[in-house]
């Protein structure tokens, strides 16, 4: 695997990770790929477009904690406006969201 270039702590700190509660999950029609995701970050709704259609069913995502980048750009992705990225991770044949080992209340952020 190539590396990336290094980033200084402080461009670290400019991302803001947080935990998301999947709120509602459905496929993006026209794609393949695509699932168009609604979660909670406690206080704050938003809309995730995700490639995560061959490895996840929309129901199961349901009511599951993942963690996102939440000061992503928004991107219009479909015609859909995405308001952040989830995490996951893939060794190229699976696909895993990074969820916590404990139950910790949505909007948490990453320390």
């Amino acid at each position: 695997m190539a590396e990336r270039e290094q980033i200084s702590f402080e461009d670290f700190r400019r991302i803001d990770l947080r935990l998301a509660k999947v709120l509602s999950a459905r496929r993006v029609e026209g794609s393949d790929k695509l699932i168009e995701l609604r979660v909670s970050l406690g206080g704050e709704e938003r809309t995730l477009v995700a490639g995560i259609a061959m490895y996840y069913k929309p129901e199961d995502l349901v009511g599951k904690k993942i963690m996102m980048v939440a000061n992503l750009k928004p991107r219009k992705i479909f015609g859909i406006e995405s308001q952040g990225m989830i995490l996951a991770l893939s060794d190229g044949d699976t696909l895993s969201l990074i969820v916590p080992e404990r139950d910790v209340k949505e909007g948490t952020r990453a320390t």
